[in-house]
């Protein structure tokens, strides 16, 4: 910590489970400014610092890793790295959503992991059919299939697992059905929403996904940066005037690509020129590189839609002189 008055450079280790952090922050004069690595399991560090009205940067990992050059990595090393670059205006502060929209996402990652264990079930009791010569495909869930399925003669573990694993899929569909309705009223309540809704494809799960992942458009200069922050974007190694391409990034979001390719699927059956595209590009390179170009141009359509409908709002100033004090926190996991 840097207390500006007196040009005094406090070096301390403060412990989270004892209080003896949040009793530090209570007392330190306010406003501070604090910045720290981008990490999960903060946000009661981040709501104790609202709660005495001190300000949080929080930079990129990777940037402020990247801005050291020894390869020593202790806390005290990050801390003292991290006021360095608050000092000298060279933080590399991201942009960090609210906590409403947190919470939505936590709604839209819930649904995403019961959708795929769902998923799984399905594709274990789908296995046990054919194992005893029963194919059906999508019929396997109809009202007929599941009699035929519940009907299978099983020895007595196999019948215990399928048992279990349709009271299971019983369990799931209304608890999927429930967050579904709640991510209709979410979406159709986000003017944004509606708006990439209106791509062949993009659903209310997708929309809102895309809404709370990119935040404020005006972050974004150009589709390019959109897709970089995705991890649609190939990788590079070039040099010496030589081009080298490889496979795509992955450095953003997870589910947000999970859910992009899967909407490209659809929009490539129903949008004529993602058709073309995505018929051209099967043709050449295969059905899995297609399907990640469609999602690229996706991602790229659902941009300028955002920005077409987006109000010119004036970009606030990232950067600003000093509050007093200046911490730089290097916050441990452990």
């Amino acid at each position: 910590m840097l207390d500006p008055t007196t040009g005094e450079v406090i070096n301390r280790r403060l412990e989270h489970e004892n209080g003896e952090a949040k009793k530090f922050y209570a007392t330190l004069p306010s406003p501070a400014r604090v910045g720290m690595e981008a990490t999960c399991d903060a946000q009661w560090f981040e709501r104790t610092l609202r709660e005495h009205n001190h300000e949080l940067w929080i930079g990129d990992a990777a940037e402020i890793r990247a801005a050291m050059v020894r390869k020593q990595k202790t806390d005290s090393r990050d801390a003292l790295h991290i006021l360095d670059l608050l000092l000298t205006n060279r933080f590399p502060r991201i942009w960090v959503p609210s906590p409403a929209e947190r919470d939505l996402r936590q709604m839209l990652r819930h649904r995403h992991k019961l959708v795929r264990f769902r998923t799984s079930v399905m594709n274990q009791l789908h296995a046990l059919a054919m194992g005893q010569g029963l194919c059906r495909k999508k019929k396997l869930w109809t009202k007929v299939g599941r009699k035929e399925l519940e009907g299978l003669l099983l020895d007595p573990w196999a019948s215990l697992r399928r048992k279990e694993l349709l009271q299971l899929l019983d369990q799931l569909d209304p608890w999927i059905a429930n967050l579904d309705a709640a991510v209709i009223q979410a979406a159709e309540s986000r003017p944004p929403a509606v708006c990439l809704m209106q791509q062949a494809g993009v659903g209310p799960v997708t929309a809102l996904a895309f809404v709370l992942t990119i935040g404020p458009v005006s972050r974004f200069a150009s589709s390019k940066k959109v897709v970089s922050y995705l991890g649609l974007n190939p990788s590079e190694e070039s040099s010496g005037g030589r081009q080298r391409l490889g496979a795509i990034s992955k450095q953003g979001n997870p589910m947000m690509r999970y859910l992009l390719v899967e909407a490209a699927q659809t929009a490539a059956r129903l949008d004529p020129e993602l058709r073309r595209d995505y018929q051209r590009l099967k043709f050449r390179r295969g059905s899995a590189v297609a399907k990640v170009a469609i999602a690229r141009k996706l991602a790229v359509r659902l941009y300028w839609k955002l920005r077409e409908a987006a109000q010119p709002v004036s970009s606030a100033r990232m950067q600003g002189s000093p509050a007093s004090p200046v911490v730089g926190e290097s916050l441990s996991p452990y």
